[in-house]
């Protein structure tokens, strides 16, 4: 199957991709990832290894299609959910890195609630 990686054509099957990794140790994996066999390996290493060129010239993207398309399976990062902070002082805290245990009062306010 023609897929481009990089700005560049390559005719890949699925055979040839499971050739192109086998005996190959795959990398801790900590973002994208696409299972080939057994395992489970970063989605730039199997661009390397597959194309041939230098990981900075492709995107996890590209190589995560081409390997969709080619039937494997490929697992993408969740996006962490950002939490919304209201109270200026929890934005003050998180500005300083330092969490925002509790708000103090000063004479005369109302208790703070529990």
């Amino acid at each position: 199957m023609r897929c481009v990686i990089a700005r560049f054509p390559f005719e890949l099957t699925k055979g040839g991709v499971l050739e192109s990794m086998k005996g190959v140790k795959p990398e801790p994996v900590t973002g994208d990832s696409v299972i080939v066999g057994r395992r489970r390996y970063p989605a730039k290493q199997v661009g390397q290894l597959v194309t041939h060129q230098d990981r900075r010239d492709f995107s996890n993207g590209e190589v995560l299609r081409a390997m969709t398309r080619l039937g494997f399976t490929c697992r993408t990062v969740p996006k962490a959910a950002v939490a919304k902070i209201v109270d200026p002082l929890q934005r003050a805290s998180a500005a300083q890195g330092a969490p925002c245990l509790r708000r103090r009062t000063a004479p005369g306010d109302p208790p703070a609630a529990p």
